[in-house]
């Protein structure tokens, strides 16, 4: 029974059931993870495409009518040469960009768009390295035969469906003017047809981008999903971040003795160490210099106060036995700090006494 509760111990804690924190979401989106919808992307494009369509239009047919024009009334009078076929080139290429450029410019518009309004501004090189996981057949039909493959292909029915019932609405709808543009003029007819597009294209791409709303739903609950984290990876996340305990014991333990080994260092300057006398010893200096008031070169309790005295009495410190002051100035000093201010008068008896002492010697 303990080893079947300890399993079930171990499995709870491998269980994706947290939130992801945010240094795993930084995690993911450094290698290029994050909710996107291409359907953003595609109703984004449609949608402006076609609306520079619907308002470019008469320009765009102006350009062509004069492209027309100036081929067959100009051009094929001309004299059939390399200078004039290239020149002939140019000119045409220029016109044609002038038709082109307005849709290229929009696409790419639109294509900054909608990726900096799903995933913001992102520069990764993650996803363009080679991963040999991604051509494994074990793996690969598992993604076929997935819950997200299965989701794929009804959204993808789905926006057949929508984009086939719009259309046919829509013809539907103008059937019979559609019939009448065989007693229009070509002009005409064109014209007619070109709008239908244009407006099937505006219905079409407004459905995929509400179909496109469920969809990044969609997409960020499943990356909210993929990305979970079990306590155990949450617990050693933080010991990355914060560093293993034992290693920051050690590290500690490292700077006290180093601090240590500095504050002994200071004790033969010292001027005189106050004492408990056993539990405690302050060592504390006077130099006008560096300070207005005495400080304290180093202070400890019991092993550190033992090596404190020991290295002040080889080094012929004066040691003076005062039980209340050690006491409290070892509960409201610091190391390389002045004294309290209400400490100065019982300091300054003390140092009074050891200069007394130091002279008679």
């Amino acid at each position: 029974m303990v080893w079947l509760k300890l399993d079930l111990q171990y499995f709870a804690a491998d269980e994706k059931t947290e939130k992801a924190t945010p240094k795993k979401r930084e995690d993911t989106r450094k290698k290029g993870q994050v909710p996107k919808s291409q359907d953003v992307n595609t109703g984004f494009l449609l949608l402006l495409i076609f609306g520079t369509l619907f308002l470019l239009g008469g320009y765009m047919e102006g350009t062509l009518k004069g492209m027309y024009k100036v081929a067959f009334n100009e051009y094929i009078h001309k004299d059939l040469s390399q200078e004039q076929t290239h020149a002939m080139f140019v000119e045409m290429t220029v016109e044609i960009s002038k038709i082109i450029a307005p849709i290229m410019g929009v696409a790419l518009v639109a294509g900054i768009a909608s990726n900096l309004l799903q995933v913001g501004i992102m520069f990764t090189g993650e996803p363009l390295k080679m991963d040999l996981k991604k051509l494994d057949p074990i793996k690969g039909a598992k993604r076929i035969f997935s819950a997200r493959a299965l989701v794929e292909l009804l959204k993808s029915l789905l926006k057949i469906s929508m984009v086939g019932v719009i259309t046919f609405a829509i013809i539907w709808v103008n059937k019979d003017q559609m019939m009448m543009m065989s007693q229009k003029s070509v002009e005409d007819a064109l014209a007619f047809f070109g709008t239908i597009t244009t407006i099937m294209g505006l219905a079409s791409a407004l459905a995929l981008l509400i179909l496109s709303v469920l969809d990044y739903t969609y997409q960020k609950y499943d990356h909210e999903k993929n990305i979970r984290m079990s306590k155990k990876d949450i617990k050693d996340e933080h010991k990355n971040i914060e560093g293993d305990p034992q290693i920051k014991a050690k590290i500690k333990e490292k700077q006290r003795q180093m601090s240590a080994a500095r504050m002994m260092s200071e004790v033969p300057d010292a001027d005189v160490v106050i004492t408990n006398p056993t539990h405690y010893a302050i060592a504390i200096k006077y130099d006008e210099a560096k300070s207005d008031a005495p400080y304290v070169v180093a202070m400890g309790v019991d092993f550190i106060a033992l090596k404190i005295k020991e290295v002040a009495k080889s080094n012929d410190v004066v040691t003076v036995e005062n039980r209340p002051l050690a006491r409290a100035l070892y509960q409201h000093s610091e190391i390389d700090q002045p004294i309290n201010e209400q400490f100065y008068k019982a300091v300054a008896e003390v140092l009074a006494y050891v200069y007394q002492l130091e002279r008679k010697m």
